[in-house]
C-alpha cells in the first residue's frame, strides 16, 4: 500500500492507452481471465465495484457481464511495482470465461515433471487448496449430474441440512471409536463446510486468518 493517492498517470499505460488487468478470485486465488484496460474503463471499474475492460477487438468498453449475468464484483485491485500490470480481485458470479468454464486457463500444456496431484506438492494442506478451487468450479459452472452443482441448486438450507447430518456422523464414528469411520465421516463433514462456504462467499483464508488470531491472543490463567 502507498502513502500517495493513486492516480492513473502512476500506470505506464502502453501505447494504445492500455494496460492488461489479470483478474483473480478472491475466495479461491484462482486465476480467472486476462483483459485489458484503458483510463476510461479503470475509471468505471474503481466507481462501479465491477470490472469494465476495452475491447480490443470490439474497440468499444464492455462491462463484464453485462449480457450474461456474470459480473465480476471487485474486492481489490492493485498494480505491479513497474506499474505495467493490474491484479483485480473479485467475487465472480458465474462462470469468468465466455464458454462458460469457470476461469480461461483450462488448456493444459504438459510440463515434465510437473504434477497437480496436490499428495505430491509437498503441503500437507494443498488438498484443501484444490478442493476449494474445484467447489468454486462447481458452483460457476454448475455441471448436469454432479452433486455439487445439486447441493448449490438446492441452496443454503439443504447444505446445512448435510453439514448438520455429517457432524452427527462424525459423532457416533468418535463414539464407534472407530478411526476408519471417523475419517471419512469427517473428510464429509470438511466438503460440506467448504460448499457452505463457497456459498456464503467466505474464503478460507478468512477462516484461518480467524484461527491465527485466536491462537495469537494473550490467555488469561484462571486457576486460583
Amino acid at each position: 500500500m502507498t502513502d500517495q493517492a493513486f492516480q492513473p498517470e502512476q500506470i505506464k499505460w502502453d501505447r494504445d492507452g492500455l494496460v492488461p488487468a489479470i483478474v483473480q478470485d478472491a475466495v479461491t486465488k484462482e486465476v480467472l481471465m486476462m483483459a485489458y484496460m484503458n483510463r476510461e474503463s479503470l475509471h468505471k471499474s474503481q466507481e462501479s465495484g465491477e470490472t469494465w475492460f476495452w475491447s480490443r477487438s470490439r474497440g468499444e468498453l464492455w462491462h463484464k457481464g453485462a449480457t450474461s449475468g456474470h459480473i465480476q464484483k471487485i474486492r481489490s485491485m492493485q498494480y505491479d511495482c513497474d506499474g505495467d500490470t493490474l491484479l483485480v480481485r473479485v467475487e465472480q458470479q458465474g462462470a469468468a470465461c465466455h464458454t462458460g468454464r469457470y476461469s480461461c486457463f483450462f488448456n493444459d500444456i504438459p510440463v515434465q515433471g510437473a504434477t497437480d496431484d496436490p499428495r505430491e506438492a509437498g503441503d500437507r494442506f494443498a488438498m484443501l487448496n484444490q478442493l476449494e478451487a474445484t467447489i468454486a468450479q462447481r458452483y460457476a459452472e454448475r455441471p448436469s449430474g454432479a452433486y455439487t452443482t445439486y447441493l448449490f441448486d438446492k441452496g443454503v438450507d439443504k447444505i446445512l441440512k448435510k453439514v448438520g447430518e455429517e457432524a452427527a456422523e462424525v459423532i457416533i464414528a468418535s463414539k464407534n471409536q472407530d478411526n476408519d469411520e471417523l475419517r471419512s465421516e469427517v473428510s464429509d463433514l470438511i466438503f460440506h463446510l467448504m460448499v457452505l462456504l463457497r456459498e456464503r462467499g467466505l474464503p478460507l483464508d478468512d477462516v484461518m486468518r480467524e484461527l491465527g488470531t485466536r491462537h495469537n491472543k494473550p490467555t488469561t490463567n484462571k486457576m486460583r
